[in-house]
């Protein structure tokens, strides 16, 4: 039986075992969290990114999750700067063209601020700039590809948490802990 490990990331951590930046100031890796052998994460979550991180000691299910030609979905909790208009939502969900190609068509919504940990550090907050959070559903995995879409509609994201992954979802899973699933 393959064993699956729902991981919520916290901010500033490494989606990999080991550092292989800078020996002078280490980075926070998954190993500081997760001590358990054999186990690689299924895709990636940016550093600077949060949430659900997947990992599994099957190649195989680890290549369904993480390869964009499955489709998987994934879900994503987006705090972005200002407030979008329904032509930049639309824009969204159509799809929209990066440098890297066009997006496929994304399902979003505009979501009440969720009830989430605190963030270390916490997001800059500015009195003159309003923000909002969006809940994006995508079937791709590029590398960046929320935080660029969503600059691309002119709303850089300010913070990204993933909630879901196919039918895992972070529901009750405190940041920096993990657990069978």
């Amino acid at each position: 039986m393959p064993r699956l490990i729902l991981f919520n990331k916290p901010f500033g951590v490494l989606s990999q075992f080991t550092d292989k930046g800078s020996q002078d100031s280490p980075r926070a890796t998954l190993s500081d969290y997760i001590d358990v052998p054999g186990v690689y994460p299924a895709g990636r979550l940016d550093r600077d990114s949060e949430g659900l991180l997947v990992l599994t000691d099957d190649g195989r299910l680890q290549a369904r999750i993480a390869n964009p030609r499955h489709k998987m979905e994934k879900t994503y909790l987006v705090q972005v700067e200002g407030l979008p208009d329904d032509a930049a939502l639309d824009a969204l969900r159509t799809g929209v063209t990066l440098k890297d190609g066009p997006t496929r068509p994304a399902q979003i919504r505009r979501i009440d601020p969720p009830d989430l940990w605190p963030r270390t550090p916490p997001v800059r907050f500015r009195k003159s700039v309003p923000d909002c959070w969006l809940e994006i559903t995508i079937s791709e995995g590029r590398n960046r590809q929320v935080r660029r879409m969503t600059a691309h509609v002119g709303h850089p994201t300010l913070r990204l948490v993933r909630w879901r992954v196919g039918d895992w979802c972070l529901d009750g899973l405190d940041t920096g802990a993990w657990r069978d699933a």
